[in-house]
């Protein structure tokens, strides 16, 4: 099955962006460190958008993403940032090999 790549943008209430930082980093080491299908976890910071942080995750397939989306660290981002408005988007694609 072919690797599945993700382009998310995370959009934090105003004034809010560096409270939700320092959490999605922790939410990347755990991913990598965690689920074996998670291959890459890369976290961007817009420099002209001060409520937005930009992803680039790649996993190893969809069941891996399944994990992912399913495991506990994800979980814990989201209870961490219930109260930060934080809302998630993304594009869903397939690497070009």
């Amino acid at each position: 099955m072919a690797k599945l790549a993700i382009v998310a943008t995370i959009e934090a209430a105003p004034g809010k962006r560096d409270e939700v930082l320092p959490l999605l980093l922790a939410h990347r080491v755990r991913s990598l460190r965690d689920e074996p299908g998670t291959l890459q976890f890369d976290v961007l910071v817009p420099r002209e958008d001060a409520s937005k942080l930009l992803l680039y995750e790649v996993y190893q397939d969809d069941a891996a993403f399944a994990a992912h989306r399913n495991a506990r660290s994800i979980a814990q981002f989201r209870e961490e940032t219930a109260d930060l408005g934080v809302k998630v988007t993304g594009t869903w694609c397939t690497p070009a090999e």
